[in-house]
This record gives structure tokens, C-alpha cells and sequence, in this order.
């Protein structure tokens, strides 16, 4: 039996995920800033244009720092059950993802350069199928690491169950 997709998954991803979050939204808003700042200093913008620009920015800097991350924390979740593996993801738009172990192929773990500083990583369970990817983005290390060889063994001995 599948999970329900009206059931939420268990888990969240690690509590770290909200710095990692808020960093790449720090990083975001200054280069977003730098585009303003050429703009205002190559092109003649109207006054209240170049007034404008600088509150939209700074607007959208509050929103990827200090609302956002907290925001993903709250509706990004996964599980992994004796059948399958899902997660849900997105506030506005919902998307539930579900591979049934005896559909999963490979089994990644990612650990990008900002996820290594707070310690993260990122499982991803690949099928045969293009739609059949699910991705449990910022796990702690060692909790990724596990879920990542469970899931690769429970997946080969299902295969081998089938020959």
C-alpha cells in the first residue's frame, strides 16, 4: 500500500536548512542590489524610479531572509515508508512526489558548497522514468547518508526478489 497524498510526510528537512536558506537569500538580494546600483549609475533613471528600485529590493530582501526559509521549513517534507519514498514541496503550488522502492535505480547524495558549511546534503532517488525523481534536499550529512544506503539496499534486494 502507497502513502496517502492527503497525509503530510513525518519529516522535515534538518533545522539547519533555514540558515542555508537565509544565506542564499543574503547572497540574492546583493546581487540583485549590484544590478540596481548600475542601473542607477549607468543609465539616467527617473527620480522616482531610482527611489523605487532600491525599496523593491530591499522589500524582496526581508521576504528571501526572514520570511521565506521559515516558510520552506514549514511545507517542505519527506518520508520514506516500507513501500515507497515522498516528499511534498511548495506553499503556493503543492507538488507530492512518490517512488515505490522497487522502481528506484540510483540513489544520490549532493553536498553543494553552502550545504557543506551547515553541514547538509541533499538525497535524490532516480527511476527509469523522467517524472520519477524525488529529491529530499537538505538532510543532516549523516541522516542522508543513511536514508541514502537504505534505500540503495532496499532497492537491491527487491531487485533481486524479482529475478
Amino acid at each position: 500500500m502507497h502513502p496517502d497524498p492527503a497525509r503530510t510526510p513525518a519529516w522535515s528537512p534538518a533545522r539547519n536548512a533555514i540558515g542555508l536558506w537565509a544565506v542564499e537569500g543574503v547572497l540574492g538580494a546583493l546581487v540583485l542590489a549590484a544590478v540596481v546600483v548600475g542601473l542607477e549609475v549607468m543609465l539616467p533613471l527617473p527620480t522616482w524610479l531610482a527611489v523605487l528600485l532600491p525599496v523593491l529590493v530591499l522589500v524582496e530582501a526581508v521576504v528571501t531572509i526572514g520570511f521565506r526559509p521559515r516558510l520552506r521549513y514549514r511545507v517542505h517534507r519527506w518520508e520514506v515508508t516500507a513501500e515507497a519514498v515522498f516528499t511534498r514541496t511548495g506553499w503556493l503550488s503543492r507538488t507530492w512526489t512518490l517512488v515505490p522502492i522497487s522502481r528506484i535505480q540510483t540513489v544520490d547524495v549532493t553536498r553543494g558548497v553552502v550545504q557543506q558549511l551547515f553541514g547538509l546534503a541533499s538525497v535524490a532517488v532516480l527511476t527509469a522514468s523522467s517524472q520519477g525523481t524525488v529529491r529530499i534536499p537538505h538532510l543532516d550529512a549523516d541522516i542522508a547518508a543513511r536514508v541514502a544506503d537504505d534505500l540503495a539496499r532496499r532497492a537491491e534486494l527487491v531487485r533481486d526478489e524479482a529475478t
